[in-house]
């Protein structure tokens, strides 16, 4: 293959790098009204008033709007395919505030510094709750947080919200009592990650504007501009019909951006007033007022024979919603169908999980989407289970471990195609020396401990995501690829377009990716769930070979030849029998000569009936000082199978980056809140992520499998990256200094008391 597994650089790269105005904030109309919110600085209250005279008397403020002002409809957030399973729990402005940071008023005004004054000046008169904020007693607690008429929920989720239970459920495959009855031994564990933040560069911004047609525009940096749409045409109540959605480059996301956290405000500003208005969250409210990663509990009991044959496993999630419940029900599902299936040979498996309501801020999509979490409480069980064995975790693994051509039970009953998990952890071994090295070394004032951990993920959601492309052929030969992936920097626009070249036997440079504009892009849901290479690269494997074909229906009608003689190779059209011949170039331009030839344009969608999971082993070696209990990464290894890799570069650098998020939830990111509250870290000061000296050495490989239904093979690679960081450096920790610490972050100061306690 000419352009698939190619290191080709990024379409932006340029100018991303020279700095051109490419972001939201880059583009906003120098007339805008600034907007920002007046936030609630209870976790649990009932505004009684709110006087917003004297901030209307603030030279240049032009509005302020309050819930009276809004309409008095409830949506959702969620960046999720119709109908949402996420429940619809908010409005723009409501009379009651859930949690320290919900919105209270909207100022619009001509500056900054006038809408910052004006907001000083709003008067809110509170009747302040108890709030609820430990999430572990929330079921059946005296405080309830949403008890209004309106709520409404669209799917069956479990809801009982008058217990604040978002969401629950149980998956069930064999008899669990029986099995774990077989069981020599038999362990039970609780495991505790946070609510991490996304932090990712670029804060929450978008801005509007109604064009000379009266419809509602909104650019913002978002990861799903189509269900972006769909949230604006709620909270405002208009069709959508009269709203354009606009996508220009992302600085970031990992998830956060697939919840509309700010575009509900310009565009019921900007549709108010008919001027553009702009808003862009401060580092402290993309902390504090946007949503996170799921904080959750997880209870694992696994039992095995004394041989290392495990027989059983059950899993209880308990996962934080926090106010609204955007993502709370289908993250759940992640931590345990995409944790229990890696040892899918066990007799029996049990899945359970609450999702409940509280007084703190949203959570939200965070990559890996609550595998993240689900398989730090598994793989750590796997791990303890090793060492109350006396085994070797790599050789249990072995023994139980996935493989291809199985049917995996708690993975919704797919069939697993393509696997080279086995050949990814030998691999990984190699990489790190693993036979020659001791789970424990002594280093002197150090000791030195190896870890490991596996991960899946998926590609896509299984028939309910849908992408959609239109490829046309322009003049002089060159194509135009229009799409409604979200690039988010991941480099989609490249990838897409490599996938192209090689259907249409181009080069890269001849196809121009178009960016998302709802108006002119097909339909796409958006980036997220790992989709976006393996179900928007088949729609465009699709739409290529319709255009192709249709180049050489529309050529044997110009050269007078059949069909059946013609032969294209990218740059050539040839009808060898007849002696025939035109460049692609002399081809296309005499398409659009008018009476002679006819516009080519295809376009295909593609909606997959499978999610076929892609693979990670990753392996740390750390060492932990014996007095202090600092911890150092030492070497961090890793081996993707995402099937075919289609551009090196780019898969690399994934691997690299979620590693180095999965370092930062293991070791160093943490959020905590006061009683009345108030989240504690909520800048970078507070908010430790790791810097480039804090990772350590981190080697990325590649174990090829084939997956018959991704384009040339391939599977998704984004978010499985993440997963393995927490557990195998846990692991590795726990073998260095003799401690399990099963709450993250794992922190010199945990290791010493858990020392003391022991």
């Amino acid at each position: 293959m000419k352009h698939i597994s190619q290191p080709v650089v990024k379409k932006d790269a340029y100018a991303l790098l020279s700095g051109k105005p490419v972001y939201t904030g880059d583009m906003v109309p120098k007339d805008a009204l600034i907007l920002k919110l007046l936030r609630s600085p209870h976790a649990y209250a009932r505004i009684k008033a709110i006087d917003t005279s004297a901030a209307l008397k603030m030279p240049g403020v032009v509005a302020v709007y309050t819930w009276k002002d809004v309409p008095d409809v409830r949506f959702t957030l969620a960046g999720q395919t119709y109908p949402e399973p996420s429940p619809y729990d908010r409005k723009i402005l409501d009379e009651i505030v859930r949690y320290v940071g919900d919105e209270v008023a909207i100022i619009a005004a001509e500056t900054l510094d006038a809408a910052e004054k004006a907001m000083k000046l709003i008067k809110v008169d509170y009747e302040v709750y108890e709030p609820l904020l430990d999430f572990t007693k929330a079921i059946d607690n005296d405080i309830i947080v949403h008890q209004e008429d309106n709520y409404r929920t669209l799917c069956e989720i479990g809801n009982v919200r008058m217990r604040n239970i978002c969401s629950q459920g149980e998956s069930c495959v064999g008899d669990i009592d029986a099995a774990f009855a077989d069981c020599d031994v038999i362990l039970e564990r609780d495991y505790h990650t946070k609510a991490n933040a996304q932090a990712m560069m670029e804060t929450f911004r978008s801005y509007a504007y109604v064009d000379a047609f009266d419809r509602l525009n909104v650019v913002s940096s978002t990861q799903v501009p189509f269900h972006v749409r769909r949230m604006v045409a709620n909270a405002l109540e208009i069709p959508k019909a009269k709203i354009r959605i606009v996508k220009p480059r992302i600085g970031g996301g990992f998830g956060a951006k697939q919840t509309g956290c700010c575009e509900i405000f310009t565009g019921f500003v900007t549709w108010k007033l008919k001027r553009p208005s702009y808003i862009v969250y401060s580092r402290e409210e993309t902390f504090t007022a946007s949503n996170s990663r799921h904080e959750m509990k997880m209870h694992v009991k696994i039992g095995a024979k004394k041989n290392g044959e495990i027989l059983a496993i059950d899993l209880h999630t308990l996962s934080n919603t926090g106010a609204y419940g955007e993502h709370g029900s289908t993250t759940v599902g992640l931590s345990g169908h995409k944790s229990l299936p890696l040892y899918n040979h066990v007799k029996a498996s049990r899945f359970t999980y609450d999702v409940v309501y509280t007084n703190t801020m949203q959570a939200g999509a965070y990559r890996g989407y609550g595998a993240t979490q689900g398989q730090f409480a598994v793989e750590s069980a796997v791990n303890e289970l090793a060492d109350a064995l006396h085994m070797d975790p790599c050789e249990l693994r072995f023994m139980n471990i996935v493989g291809e051509n199985e049917i995996m039970s708690q993975y919704y009953n797919e069939h697993l195609n393509s696997c080279a998990l086995d050949r990814c952890l030998k691999k990984a071994m190699e990489m790190i020396g693993w036979k020659e090295k001791q789970l424990c070394r002594d280093m002197g004032n150090k000791r030195r401990g190896l870890g490991v951990a596996l991960s899946m993920q998926g590609s896509g959601i299984a028939n309910v995501d849908i992408a959609s492309v239109i490829i046309k052929l322009q003049d002089d030969g060159f194509y135009t690829l229009s799409i409604g992936a979200t690039d988010m920097g991941t480099g989609c626009d490249t990838i897409l377009a490599q996938i192209a070249a090689e259907c249409l036997d181009c080069e890269v440079e001849q196809v121009v990716t178009q960016a998302v504009d709802t108006d002119a892009s097909p339909y796409d849901t958006g980036s997220y769930a790992s989709a976006t290479t393996y179900v928007t690269g088949m729609a465009v494997v699709k739409a290529c070979e319709e255009l192709k074909q249709k180049i050489i229906n529309e050529a044997s009608i110009l050269m007078e030849v059949p069909k059946e003689h013609i032969c294209f190779d990218g740059e050539l059209i040839t009808a060898v029998e007849d002696k025939k011949q035109m460049s692609l170039k002399d081809f296309a331009n005499t398409c659009f000569e008018g009476g002679k030839g006819e516009v080519l344009i295809a376009n295909a969608s593609h909606c997959s009936p499978t999610s076929p999971p892609p693979f990670m082993v990753g392996i740390a070696e750390v060492d932990v000082d014996k007095l202090t209990g600092e911890i150092s990464l030492v070497d961090y290894v890793s081996v993707v199978d995402c099937g075919t890799v289609i551009n090196t570069n780019l898969a690399k650098i994934q691997a690299e980056g979620g590693i180095a998020q999965g370092i930062g939830m293991a070791l160093y990111e943490d959020i905590s809140y006061s009683k009345q509250g108030k989240m504690r870290n909520r800048s970078f000061l507070q908010y430790k992520i790791p810097t480039r000296l804090d990772v350590g050495t981190i080697r990325v490989d590649f174990e090829s499998s084939y997956e018959d239904h991704g384009p040339f093979g391939a599977k998704s690679i984004g978010e499985v990256v993440i997963n393995t960081p927490a557990p195998a450096i846990a692991s590795a920790i726990a073998h260095a200094s003799g401690v399990q610490i099963r709450t993250l972050p794992i922190t010199a100061e945990k290791i010493l008391l858990k020392k003391d306690e022991d």
